[in-house]
């Protein structure tokens, strides 16, 4: 008789950080601000007190890792960084905020959301280029973890991409969606493909832990 190989399922949760100090700004890779005591209580709310994890990985971003390597300490886990996981670099719009591009440069801020590929901020990175990084980011992530249950640390547009990859949804749509500081996300790698199991959660805490059947 053949034997039967067991198929393992690799589940990767993504974190959105919590807020910066300095509030909503379109920071990209460039801009390091550190949480806010805000932003660290929305962390620790939307993780728990349970450990969830095998691994943490983390953007390089600090706003990212400080919180990773704090998680990590806690509960005794390995974490390591992923540069590829950084956020997108939004070009002459880093530094300032949404309202601010809204007053100054109305029509580039429309048009960017109305098309986010086309319309990007000048020296913005290139979204499709972007998504490519990110789905190799999480395909490598997955592999080398493989069977495990992964936290990654990271960004808004780290995670729309994501969505995007997993759900093969084109580049332009990705601004559709909405992700919240703290927002946890799930995926699940098996041999059978990728799947979405949740979006946007503000807390883990009973059955929504726990994988499909």
């Amino acid at each position: 008789m053949q034997a039967v190989t067991s198929v393992k399922t690799t589940r990767i949760d993504l974190i959105r950080h919590g807020e910066p100090r300095g509030g909503r700004l379109y920071r990209g890779a460039n801009i390091d601000d550190p949480l806010s005591e805000k932003g660290w209580r929305q962390m620790w709310r939307a993780v728990g007190e349970q450990n969830h994890w095998q691994q943490i990985v983390s953007s390089p971003m600090l706003r990212c890792l400080a919180f990773a390597q704090a998680l990590a300490h806690r509960h005794g886990l390995p974490v390591s960084t992923e540069n590829n996981f950084r956020e997108v670099g939004f070009g002459d719009w880093e530094g300032s905020s949404p309202d601010e591009i809204k007053q100054t440069r109305p029509r580039e801020y429309r048009a960017f959301y109305a098309d986010p590929v086309s319309n990007r901020p000048r020296n913005a990175e290139d979204l499709h280029q972007f998504g490519d990084r990110i789905a190799t980011a999480l395909e490598q992530t997955a592999a080398r973890f493989h069977g495990q249950n992964i936290l990654i640390v990271a960004h808004a547009g780290v995670i729309r991409a994501a969505l995007g990859y997993v759900l093969e949804a084109p580049a332009a749509t990705w601004y559709r969606t909405r992700i919240n500081n703290a927002g946890i996300s799930r995926f699940l790698f098996t041999s059978q493909g990728k799947q979405l199991v949740f979006h946007n959660l503000p807390r883990l805490q009973g059955g929504a832990t726990d994988p499909p059947e």
